[in-house]
């Protein structure tokens, strides 16, 4: 017999039990559907011992390597203390050591975190200021000791949080950070793989932060190839970095995409989704990353699969407005 915490309590689970069973049997209110494994509703983590190879079936590789599991399926062979996804009600402290613009609409915002704090680049946090607006943002940098946090904000006209970070934050001012969310960052043993990472405005942010992390920490040699879009060139921004990560790698090539006028032979034209998935139209065994506009990010996905890749090698992070 085992015992389960959750929720600051303990239950204690029967014989062949799995822990989904263990909780509904004490009357816990968590989330689930099938109770077969399949439709993933239950999802939890586990805090402390690695959760069973099979009660991890189906997960994305950098789900399980968080200690995600489905308790439908779970049949607990040791004590186990549990959480549901994104229920970390803790905020780090973090003051505010740069802020600069890249572009028109897009400011550069660098935070210094005040304790350790544990992210993957590409994952995102939550950010509150003082009067407590919080707005998620991915984040553009890799793991670092020193707790630096990088953003690329984009500043919309009625943007309550990014408003206040064009008028109102300054250097030294302090920021709440939730801890790092989300499973669209880079898998590690897999350093031959072809990635295609296709991002729109600001989703280049969790994109960049992927392609260092993959080059530079992990030594990744097949192909990566990036395509950042907007309508007009004053949506792209990180273009010498790009070209300069170009130089240096000859496994990584970018390409910047102007969906509408193009006056620069720099820029090729169309959409970036749409010239990404009509360069490369088998995508068998590749690793794709989308992340901007909702509906590019779902269209691409559907149109990934149907060109070969697989659900689970699909990495997606979709911005709100």
């Amino acid at each position: 017999m085992t015992r389960i915490k959750f929720d600051d309590q303990f239950f204690e689970s029967e014989n062949d039990e799995t822990v989904l069973h263990t909780l509904l049997r004490n009357n816990q209110q968590v989330p689930y559907g099938c109770k077969a494994g399949a439709c993933q509703c239950c999802l939890m983590r586990s805090l402390e011992n690695t959760p069973s190879e099979k009660s991890q079936v189906g997960l994305k590789d950098t789900q399980q390597k968080q200690n995600y599991f489905l308790p439908c399926i779970c049949i607990p062979e040791n004590d186990m203390t549990i959480e549901l996804p994104n229920t970390g009600a803790t905020w780090l402290e973090s003051e505010v050591i740069e802020k600069k613009p890249l572009s028109e609409n897009v400011i550069f915002l660098k935070l210094k975190s005040k304790e350790p704090l544990a992210f993957f680049a590409g994952q995102f946090v939550n950010l509150k200021n003082e009067a407590g607006v919080i707005r998620s943002y991915s984040i553009a940098n890799i793991p670092n000791s020193t707790h630096e946090l990088e953003f690329h904000i984009r500043i919309l006209p009625n943007g309550q949080f990014s408003r206040f970070v064009a008028d109102e934050l300054e250097i030294g001012m302090l920021l709440s950070v939730s801890h790092a969310q989300g499973s669209c960052h880079y898998v590690e043993g897999k350093s031959e793989q072809s990635l295609l990472l296709v991002g729109t405005g600001t989703g280049l942010a969790p994109l960049y932060g992927i392609i260092r992390d993959a080059l530079e920490n992990h030594n990744h040699i097949g192909k990566i190839h990036l395509f950042h879009g907007s309508r007009d060139a004053s949506g792209l921004y990180f273009e010498d970095k790009l070209r300069e990560m170009e130089k240096n790698h000859s496994n990584f090539h970018y390409t910047p995409c102007l969906s509408g006028e193009v006056k620069s032979r720099k820029y090729t034209k169309g959409r970036a989704n749409q010239i990404a998935l009509e360069k490369f139209i088998k995508l068998d065994r590749w690793r794709v990353y989308l992340c901007g506009q909702p509906d590019m990010v779902l269209q691409t996905k559907k149109m990934a699969y149907m060109q070969g890749a697989s659900l689970k090698e699909i990495y997606t992070d979709a911005f709100l407005s």
